[in-house]
């Protein structure tokens, strides 16, 4: 699915008026009767609501639904901000006529001064003072202090396609204690940017799309930068098997992971491979990692590296697709000085591996190592892991934008691990999964993603595709396990044990 720019969506309004040849009250209609289906499927009617509007679209939306509501036996309680009087859009002040019309008693139009009203924790609250009309961060003035007041009021609040104060795309000057904090947004026809990044989502609450029926044609002809994945993305993407194959079909990962201590990410990682489908793993570990190894994966093979308790060298001693490189390997000096020697060979040989983990850790402590890292080769930091390599940031917004730039310029994938995990190419484009749940934060998840990943790389698929598959499978696999452990019982190996279901799931 395309996460469409605010410019952008409102080219595709536009475009459905033309090509429909409609007046622009009708696609507040089709928002008023989607948005007020929502709230009669929710609440009942001796609830109180309150109903702020602004005086752009956003408020056309809210006084639309409050008609539709009152209709409907509810009788909400609407404040319609026209501050200095005769500053309504004009689908704002039809909406507000037609309010009127059907009979609206309880009815506020501020036009100079507002006597607040008392609201509560038991009272909902229906915001559409600004949505995406706003063009620039609130100022202090008499708006913030009606945001400010809902906030305060313990009331459940849904925003209508987006909380009021906050823009649809990038929020760098925006304020939070400026901005609505909704319980529920009802977004229409498109999830916004904003919804993907953890700052927001305070502000946003949970998020519907709301379906208003805006033109296919016009939303083809926008090409987008930023994308969702969804499970019939994945499905059309995985390579269904032919009935004569062998393992020799389905290629040959290894795996560089674990040292003294940290033997169970080796483990992990050779789990998520085992389960992706590669034909054979290897997992080149320390050789105290041996009996460990050999008795908890017997599927995958081990190769012994020469130093007892860290890995001391990275040479391949086959030809494998699928490379990767990080779980639990720490930060000696050997393993960096080896990673090192290593990645200037594979960059010689345009060979594309995945980075996680401590090899991660290591090209931190050694930052010249981030220009020996092959083309189309994939990272997988998490929050902590980037900010190591590319320095501090403040939000999460801040490090997207950075990993759209460091992506373009070493011309790799970046894997930013998160709810929403985003996949950030190196043509600009990022893609975030819909798959996961909160039950997967924890230890060794990202050790089986890198293995999963590794054996998506041995069977043929290519970074891109492999990157997209990866997160969207492992996600999937977090929540079929959950739904057996539940949101805090769920480990690492749960998520391993579940990637094979995921994938047959996926493509059933």
């Amino acid at each position: 699915m395309k996460i469409y720019t605010n410019d952008q969506i409102r080219a595709i309004d536009a475009g459905t008026i033309r090509r429909e040849g409609i007046a622009g009250i009708e696609l507040v209609e089709r928002a008023a009767e989607g948005i007020a289906r929502e709230i009669m499927a929710r609440w009942r009617p001796n609830k109180r609501i309150v109903v702020f509007a602004g005086p752009g679209n956003n408020g056309a939306d809210a006084l639309a639904t409050a008609r539709i509501l009152m209709e409907q036996a509810y009788m909400p309680e609407v404040y319609l901000f026209n501050i200095g009087g005769n500053r309504l859009h004009p689908d704002c002040r039809e909406s507000r006529d037609r309010f009127l019309a059907a009979g609206g008693s309880k009815f506020t139009e501020v036009i100079k001064n507002f006597e607040r009203p008392m609201l509560g924790p038991d009272d909902l609250v229906i915001d559409g003072l600004f949505g995406t009309g706003l063009k620039s961060p609130l100022p202090s003035s008499g708006y913030v202090s009606v945001i400010q007041m809902i906030n305060e009021s313990g009331a459940t609040i849904v925003s209508i396609d987006i909380p009021s104060g906050m823009f649809g795309d990038w929020n760098t000057e925006a304020i939070n204690r400026n901005i609505i904090n909704a319980s529920l947004t009802l977004t229409l026809q498109f999830p916004r940017l904003a919804f993907f990044l953890s700052d927001n989502d305070q502000l946003v609450g949970n998020w519907k799309v709301i379906d208003i029926n805006l033109s296919r044609e016009e939303m083809r002809a926008q090409k987008a930068q930023f994308y969702l994945v969804q499970q019939q993305d994945i499905k059309s993407l995985l390579h269904p098997r032919k009935k004569f194959v062998s393992k020799a079909d389905f290629g040959s990962a290894i795996i560089y992971a674990g040292s003294y201590g940290m033997t169970g990410a080796a483990v992990l990682a050779a789990k998520g491979a085992s389960r992706s489908g590669a034909g054979k793993v290897t997992v080149h570990s320390p050789r105290c990692a041996f009996y460990v190894l050999q008795s908890t994966v017997p599927s995958a093979m081990y190769e012994a590296d020469p130093d007892n308790s860290t890995i001391s060298d990275f040479t391949l001693r086959k030809d494998y697709k699928g490379i990767a490189i990080g779980p639990g390997i720490g930060t000696s000096d050997n393993t960096v000085n080896a990673l090192e020697s290593f990645l200037k060979v594979a960059n010689a040989n345009s060979r594309p591996l995945i980075l996680d983990a401590d090899a991660l850790n290591c090209i931190a402590m050694r930052p010249s190592m981030l220009n020996y890292i092959p083309v189309l080769s994939i990272i997988t930091p998490h929050a902590g892991e980037f900010d190591r390599l590319f320095g501090e940031h403040a939000s999460a917004e801040s490090r997207l934008r950075k990993a759209i730039e460091v992506a373009a310029y070493h011309r790799i994938l970046i894997i930013l691990k998160g709810r929403y995990t985003a996949i950030v190419r190196p043509d600009g484009k990022v893609y975030f999964n819909s798959s996961g749940t909160p039950a997967m934060a924890t230890a060794g998840s990202g050790d089986v993603l890198t293995g999963l990943l590794a054996g998506l790389l041995a069977q043929g698929y290519n970074p891109e595709i492999a990157a997209l598959l990866g997160c969207f499978i492992h996600g999937l696999a977090g929540e079929m396990a959950e739904a057996v452990e539940g949101e805090y019982g769920v480990t690492a190996d749960d998520i391993a044990a579940n990637i094979g279901r995921a994938i047959k799931t996926i493509m059933e």
